[in-house]
């Protein structure tokens, strides 16, 4: 197991706010580590981290705004995303009337064009400008992905990705392997419990999955099934701390009995 320096190892954590995100900063504060978030919101992050967190305002569709928040860090967590589907998250831009609005909708290229937080905008560009902002002796950046990446054109993730979200986030993928950094890329399926939206940080230390469920890990693009948000954000958190995971791809789903203990260094070795 790598043992991190509590005095000089800085973890950045991207998406920092979001349902998985949040949970990854509470177990990384929960293991003693020093954290640093990249947000758009500093007045949410201090809220919600009570204030245990550096903040570093930015965002990774501005390639400008990411050298400063990257200076330092050893590690980088990102757990970016949008919805998969138009939706207000995407950020559109003001249309002149429902039917334009509508017909927006209905055609991927033309709600891309439209939007400023879309999948390939968030996904593919803004995880490559990160990836680029990265200082080139970072121990690890991870990604959290998603299942269906090679099988987009199977069913029911050519539904998922109708406006494009696997694409993108295989582009992401691709930034990072092709970067040379020490990369670890978790591709969870649907996602389960949460997010905890409370603000409240001793929610997030004490969050439990409410499944009974074990954690499966593989590779290949070969799983498919639900996984909780809690087992995901510790997926992140755990691959920093066993270097077998270091420069590997793997789904994780919730399938069986949930032993007492979750053993990642056997799931990390088990990894092909």
């Amino acid at each position: 197991m790598t043992s991190f320096n509590s005095v000089e190892d800085l973890v950045l954590v991207a998406g920092a706010t979001g349902g998985v995100g949040q949970l990854v900063v509470g177990k990384l504060l929960e293991k003693g580590l020093k954290v640093r978030v990249l947000t758009r919101n500093a007045a949410k992050a201090e809220e919600m981290f009570n204030h245990r967190v550096e903040i570093a305002v930015g965002d990774i569709r501005q390639p400008a705004t990411l050298p400063a928040a990257t200076q330092n860090v050893s590690h980088i967590i990102s757990c970016t995303g949008t919805t998969a589907f138009p939706s207000a998250r995407w950020e559109f831009e003001q249309s002149q009337n429902l039917i334009e609005w509508g017909i927006t909708f209905l055609n991927p290229k033309s709600s891309e064009a439209k939007a400023k937080n879309s999948p390939a905008k968030v996904d593919a560009q803004g995880v490559s400008n990160l990836v680029t902002a990265a200082p080139h002796n970072l121990k690890r950046f991870v990604f959290v992905s998603s299942c269906g990446i090679l099988r987009k054109n199977q069913f029911p993730f050519s539904v998922l990705n109708a406006f494009g979200v696997l694409d993108a986030k295989q582009k992401g993928e691709e930034a990072i392997i092709n970067s040379g950094l020490p990369y670890t890329i978790i591709r969870p399926g649907r996602l389960i419990d949460g997010p905890y939206t409370s603000y409240d940080l001793n929610t997030l230390l004490k969050a439990k999955t409410g499944g009974k469920y074990g954690v499966v890990v593989g590779t290949g693009d070969t799983l498919s099934g639900d996984t909780s948000r809690i087992d995901v954000a510790n997926a992140c958190v755990e691959c920093l701390l066993h270097p077998s995971s270091s420069r590997k791809i793997f789904e994780i789903v919730n399938q069986g009995q949930r032993p007492p203990a979750i053993n990642w260094e056997t799931l990390f070795s088990k990894l092909k």
